[in-house]
């Protein structure tokens, strides 16, 4: 029975996380994405760190000293009655040994110094999915202008067509054809430049992500409104932020340092064996010797630094939630925002269109003047274009949000294998219970 269960649950959740990516068909798949973001030189070069920093781990477990064999040779000459000469020899090995509780501070040093690397790399991981994301829509936008340039040349290839067929009944003068003419050319002309701007767009875009593929017909979802309050986004984001976790991990390694360096107020002793032959092998010598430095105001002004590094680094924490936390609620209200302008604009352009539509017919069926039809037609045009860029900014915004609280993408080093987080179905305004 509970294995049914178990099994239920997890395609209960399989097909939650289906449903999450089909409600996304204007965003690259999950899957291409993140072989997409690990091409990024930023990414590469932070994976890279993590390298680095594990090399560092050993070293600080290892420990800043080594053993040292010192040998001196030397040759007597004894001047006193009787004269003599004696080749002699000293050996001596030593090792400084680290005090107890060092080598742990080291270690977590070290562990803490891996931990600020893989941070690193969800932060590169991150900004990049923030360019891809913010590339990807700058070419939509170009790609959706030059799609709507496409159908304003075919209505005023139609519009002329239809002035050609009012001249030839006697209905329109002349003078309405080179109207058309000059609105169907200047059409053409944007049309040309809506083009190049998409195309360039595509290929920035694709020069900065080596591997994506760009689809040739994207269907562009129809904008939705934002979830919960500022509040509870505001949360889900700074537990998500690796700007601020890294400025965490940064005051936690500032603080193990100010204490590995009053530990360090204690010098490490140097013990060694010693061994030496004088007077020709009359004499042999077996002996210990230990040095211990005597710390003075370098050490202690050592610590003073560590402490104001350490205070520094809090504050530096504290900026960075407050920022953090500032743009969290400008993501949601901006989120808001641009659905609202969304509806609002696509209600103009519909309302524009039919006037466009209403003009042409009347037109066409011998009523009004050419002008009024132009006019309405670009009135009708630019409703249309403010419209197609209100429901990309509003699906960018909303996205970009979703995408700072881990539940586009799973693009973190600790969670890539996971699908997106999903969004609870609660009411509207509340939290959902964990």
């Amino acid at each position: 029975m509970k294995r049914a269960c178990l099994l239920s649950l997890t395609l209960i959740v399989a097909t939650a996380h289906a449903a999450e990516e089909l409600a996304v068909p204007d965003l690259p798949p999950p899957s291409v994405v993140r072989q997409v973001l690990e091409r990024v030189p930023s990414v590469v070069a932070a994976r890279a760190g993590i390298g680095m920093q594990e090399a560092t781990r050993k070293r600080l477990l290892a420990g800043p000293h080594e053993t040292v064999v010192r040998v001196t040779g030397q040759e007597r000459d004894v001047r006193a009655a009787p004269t003599a000469q004696y080749r002699e020899w000293d050996l001596a090995v030593e090792r400084t040994l680290r005090l107890p509780g060092k080598a742990a501070l080291d270690g977590a040093l070290g562990e803490q110094g891996v931990t600020q690397a893989r941070l690193a790399l969800g932060d590169a991981l991150h900004e990049a999915a923030r360019s891809l994301l913010k590339g990807w829509f700058a070419w939509l936008k170009e790609r959706s202008q030059a799609a709507l340039w496409e159908e304003q040349v075919a209505l005023l290839q139609q519009q002329l067509v239809a002035v050609d067929k009012r001249i030839h009944a006697g209905d329109a003068p002349r003078l309405e054809r080179l109207a058309a003419q000059a609105a169907l050319a200047q059409a053409e002309a944007n049309r040309a430049q809506a083009r190049f701007r998409a195309q360039a767009a595509a290929t920035e875009l694709m020069r900065r992500f080596p591997g994506l593929t760009l689809p040739d017909a994207v269907q562009i979802a129809q904008p939705r409104p934002v979830e919960f309050d500022g509040a509870y986004w505001r949360e889900e984001v700074l537990a998500h932020n690796h700007e601020l976790a890294a400025a965490q991990a940064e005051t936690r390694r500032a603080r193990l340092a100010l204490t590995r360096a009053e530990a360090e107020r204690i010098p490490d002793p140097t013990v060694g064996v010693r061994a030496a032959r004088e007077r020709g092998g009359e004499e042999h010598i077996i002996g210990l010797t230990l040095t211990v430095p005597l710390g003075g105001a370098a050490r202690a002004a050592a610590v003073d630094a560590s402490r104001a590094e350490a205070d520094m680094a809090a504050q530096r924490e504290a900026v960075v939630a407050a920022k953090l936390a500032a743009e969290a609620e400008n993501l949601f209200h901006g989120a808001q925002a641009a659905y609202a302008a969304a509806m609002a604009q696509a209600s103009a352009a519909r309302e524009m269109e039919a006037a466009a539509a209403l003009a042409a017919r009347a037109y066409a069926l011998g009523e009004g003047g050419l002008s009024g039809v132009l006019t309405a037609r670009r009135l009708a045009l630019e409703a249309r274009l403010a419209a197609s860029l209100a429901t990309l900014e509003a699906n960018e915004a909303r996205y970009r949000l979703l995408l700072d609280a881990h539940r586009l993408w799973a693009i973190d080093p600790d969670e890539h294998d996971h699908a997106p987080k999903q969004l609870p179905d609660v009411p509207r305004g509340q939290k959902p219970q964990p």
